[in-house]
Parts: structure tokens; sequence; C-alpha cells
């Protein structure tokens, strides 16, 4: 039974420690596009297309897992429709 419940547990650390990662992650590259926008080294344009194909290689994705891929996906394309990841004029 202990075993069982540490192992549960480990399992909850892990899941939780790969929920922070991805958001660390998240924001470090959304901080990074607009950086690169801001500094007019990458144009909107060209960002947007970034976000897109990452989209499409989550969508397009196989495997065991592409229920994870598909959400990916999603995120990525309300990140774009929201314009989290390019500054825009208010």
């Amino acid at each position: 039974m202990l075993i069982r419940y540490m192992q549960a547990k480990r399992y909850t650390i892990m899941s939780d420690q790969r929920d922070y990662s991805g958001m660390a992650a998240l924001s470090i590259c959304e901080s990074l596009l607009l950086a690169l926008n801001d500094h007019k080294i990458l144009p909107e344009s060209e960002i947007i297309g970034v976000l897109k194909d990452a989209a499409n290689t989550h969508e397009n994705a196989t495997g065991p897992d592409t229920s994870a891929h598909k959400a990916a996906a999603a995120l990525i394309n309300r990140i774009i429709s929201g314009g989290n990841s390019v500054r825009r004029p208010q």
C-alpha cells in the first residue's frame, strides 16, 4: 500500500514538474518572439509563420499520444489568434 502511494505521489510530482517546465518554456519562447519582433529581427508575418509551422507539426503528429499534440496545436492556434507573441497596437 505504501509503495503504491509513493509511486502515485512520485507520478504527481513528475507530472507537476512537466507542467511547470512547459509553462516556463512557453514563457521563454514567447519573450524571445516578442524581442525578435521588437528589435526588428523578425517581422510579425515571420513570427506568425513560425507559430503556424509549430501548430501544423503538432496537428500532423502520429503515434500513441496524438491527443497531447492536438492540445498543443490548439494552444498555439489560440496564441496566434490572441496575438500574445506579437505586440499589437491597442
